[in-house]
């Protein structure tokens, strides 16, 4: 017997620089710093990416977006979520809905929730009302708590695309 839905689940971690602003979600967050990474660093687009991936059985986010290449240098996380969703896609699942949760001590989500929610809606082809964000921080305690970087965690119920 096959199943109609699946679930994925996805992380994401990536360390604070100085800078002008923290993009989570498609979002730039102000922020007096700004994450490292290969490419624009959206933790919340990486951890997605790689719940919808998982979640579909058809591969992982350094699979498709190697950081060995150039051209994911500094590349649109939207843009690699929006690549990940088609490949879902033809694999016969599309996404339902999405739960995420970032931790960090700043940037506090929050108040971006309604930005970042329809932004990461409009990649996944869902409404805002299907894919939730949450902010927690990690109360002082380890390498989030010092504030040296952003987790996130995200998980995907994918549904069977109609045969017709």
């Amino acid at each position: 017997m096959s199943l109609s839905i699946r679930v994925g689940i996805g992380y994401d971690s990536h360390r604070f620089a100085e800078g002008h602003g923290v993009i989570l979600g498609g979002v730039l967050i102000p922020a007096p710093v700004r994450c490292t990474g290969h490419s624009d660093a959206d933790a919340v687009c990486h951890a997605l990416t790689d719940a919808i991936l998982g979640g579909a059985g058809v591969g992982d986010i350094g699979e498709m977006f190697p950081d060995t290449s150039a051209e994911n240098a500094g590349r649109d996380s939207i843009e690699m979520l929006k690549l990940a969703v088609g490949r879902v896609r033809a694999a016969g699942w599309r996404p339902a809905q999405a739960d995420i949760t970032v931790i960090a001590e700043t940037p506090k989500v929050g108040p971006h929730r309604p930005a970042i929610r329809e932004r990461l809606a409009a990649a996944l082809g869902v409404g805002p009302d299907d894919v939730m964000i949450k902010g927690k921080t990690n109360e002082g305690m380890g390498w989030i708590g010092r504030g040296e970087g952003v987790a996130c965690i995200a998980v995907a119920t994918l549904t069977r695309v109609d045969q017709g």
